[in-house]
């Protein structure tokens, strides 16, 4: 019987690496596996690249994670914000590496190593400092830059509701990268607000199969009740 729910977030993240490459969901909060990434620093692991929309917000999720000093490397496209204090000191004091990636580049990447594309040309960067080292190529008269996909150890997702095969729906925004992450991750880790019963989401709803997903925790301040209920409605 295939069942991927497990019991706690504790459980849902052990194993995780010493230098691992963790991609984690979100646009700002939107969709931010906060339980998930709070779970993760609890857990220990170190030296972490991540990939990630932002580079954090305040002194919560990601931005927790950055001052537990976790983070090597992060690949981002926006790592500046108002609130983004924790990695703007991390990196004026050398602490830490920062890959900057053009928003759309970024979601391509990441969906060309789901989608098993070795890379694709793009125009998005070229000409500037992004685009030094990499290949171009002229193609129709216009001048392009080859984007390599970007793969991960893990990824930490936040849904609204999953079955015990993984499979997931999403609240509007909060379902912005993780889709693509579940699929360019060797192991999706799923916080939900709901576990449902098989047959509980309607499949033409659903938007990540259980085949891209390996673990679902049940965590119910991922979502508030009247989210849930909005969403249902």
């Amino acid at each position: 019987m295939i069942d991927k729910i497990f019991d706690s977030v504790t459980a849902a993240v052990e194993g995780i690496r010493d230098g691992s490459t963790v991609m984690i969901g979100g646009f700002g909060t939107a969709g931010m596996p906060s339980e998930l990434i709070d779970g993760l620093i609890d857990q220990g692991a170190r030296d972490l690249t991540i990939v990630s929309n932002n580079a954090g917000n305040g002194e919560i999720g990601l931005a927790a994670l950055l001052k537990a000093r976790r983070v090597r490397k992060i690949i981002c496209s926006f790592p500046r914000q108002t609130d983004s204090y924790v990695f703007d000191g991390l990196f004026r004091a050398g602490e830490i590496e920062l890959e900057v990636v053009p928003q759309g580049n970024l979601a391509e990447r990441i969906r060309a190593a789901g989608a098993g594309i070795g890379g694709f040309f793009t125009p998005t960067a070229y000409g500037t400092l992004l685009a030094e080292g990499k290949e171009t190529r002229l193609i129709d008269g216009r001048h392009y830059v080859l984007e390599s996909p970007l793969h991960a150890d893990v990824a930490l997702i936040k849904a609204l509701k999953g079955d015990r095969w993984g499979n997931l729906i999403y609240r509007k925004t909060a379902r912005n990268f993780g889709p693509i992450m579940a699929m360019a991750a060797k192991t999706a880790i799923v916080q939900v607000s709901e576990v449902v019963p098989l047959g509980g989401l309607d499949p033409e709803h659903i938007v990540t199969p259980g085949i891209f997903v390996q673990r679902v925790v049940a965590v119910q301040s991922a979502v508030t009740a009247t989210e849930t209920a909005q969403a249902a409605a």
